[in-house]
């Protein structure tokens, strides 16, 4: 059987590889197994499972494949901080980032090859989306940095490249699949997803009522600032987008976490905090001020800290809870998607040459 037409085992839910592997004829016990192998145990290789019969071994490697990516590039910062590019299975890129922090690990996963939400101030979308990645494409992000690393990953933040709600049954499924106590057992209170506002798909995702952290990249608090960084907004301005937040928190009694870019001249000004505070009220939400990294083409700049301190304490004097993100890996490519792009442009040298 051809690689294109295996299955590939990472992929399937515990409850959908208990439907493939009792419809290979197997007892139902064999899946719970299989997939500890695969996602607890973290093995790559079907000749790892010690524990399964030799002939359900080799129908699988038949019929079957299991995600594992290389490691093709990785970076570690002075902090700490570890940024991989990952090659896939089929040749395509996509870069993962561990974060040490005093609470525990965080891996930092993608969710797409590449991106086409088109935000202006964002390495990952300058060469378009290529494909979506699948549930266990993201959850081996997870376990390759857990393996190079040797410590526990406790927590995630669906941040990467792509925009996880543009992928939404790929994503849904990896969440079962990182949560689920057969594997590495990571709690939905401990995974943040991040979105660009897809107000149809964040309606979607509040009927699921999953305890994880809703964050919204909101960047700016009014339509035309937002549509010139984030063209995702005029299709669904924040007369839109604002609402879709509130019915989210009614509908799943978590708090949603608002992203915002500090870019200098944009949106950095005391009449933004104010208008960000306005718009918000009343929600409780939180707001992270993260000042953005240089990303070579794109027209922004860095707010400086005192600017990024002083709009910090505006809100707060607006009765707006807001922090100013850490910044980590400040000294490698610490853009997101700015080693996927580096390493693009590196291999097309010689051609150009």
């Amino acid at each position: 059987m051809e690689e294109a037409t295996k299955i590939c085992l990472s992929d399937l839910t515990l409850d959908h590889l208990t439907a493939y592997i009792v419809g290979l004829g197997q007892p139902k016990f064999r899946a719970k197994q299989i997939f500890k192998w695969l996602h607890q145990k973290l093995v790559t290789e079907f000749t790892q499972m010690t524990d399964q019969p030799k002939t359900l071994l080799a129908l699988l490697e038949a019929q079957c494949t299991i995600a594992a990516p290389t490691i093709r590039r990785r970076q570690q910062s002075k902090d700490g901080t570890v940024k991989y590019l990952l090659q896939l299975a089929d040749g395509n890129c996509i870069e993962t980032v561990l974060m040490r922090y005093k609470y525990g690990n965080t891996v930092c996963v993608s969710t797409q090859v590449g991106c086409a939400m088109g935000c202006r101030f964002c390495a990952s979308t300058q060469a378009g989306r290529v494909r979506d990645l699948t549930p266990g494409e993201i959850a081996s992000e997870v376990y390759t940095a857990q393996k190079d690393s040797g410590e526990r990953v406790s927590h995630i933040v669906l941040m990467g490249i792509g925009e996880p709600l543009h992928n939404f049954d790929n994503v849904m499924d990896f969440l079962e699949i990182i949560s689920c106590p057969e594997g590495v057992n990571i709690g939905m209170r401990n995974i943040s997803l991040s979105t660009c506002g897809l107000v149809p798909k964040i309606d979607e995702l509040a009927k699921r009522h999953l305890q994880l952290t809703l964050s919204v990249s909101l960047h700016a608090p009014d339509n035309v600032t937002r549509s010139g960084m984030m063209p995702v907004n005029d299709a669904y301005p924040l007369e839109e987008l604002i609402p879709a937040c509130r019915r989210y928190q009614k509908e799943t009694g978590r708090r949603i976490s608002f992203e915002y870019s500090m870019v200098r001249g944009v949106n950095d000004s005391s009449e933004m905090a104010q208008k960000l505070a306005r718009l918000i009220h009343g929600m409780g939400a939180h707001v992270n001020l993260i000042p953005i990294n240089p990303v070579d083409g794109s027209p922004y700049s860095a707010t400086d800290e005192a600017n990024v301190r002083r709009f910090q304490q505006e809100l707060e004097q607006l009765g707006v809870n807001a922090t100013v993100r850490r910044r980590l890996g400040t000294d490698i490519s610490a853009a997101c998607g700015q080693l996927r792009r580096e390493d693009a442009q590196a291999a097309r040298k010689p051609q150009a040459e």
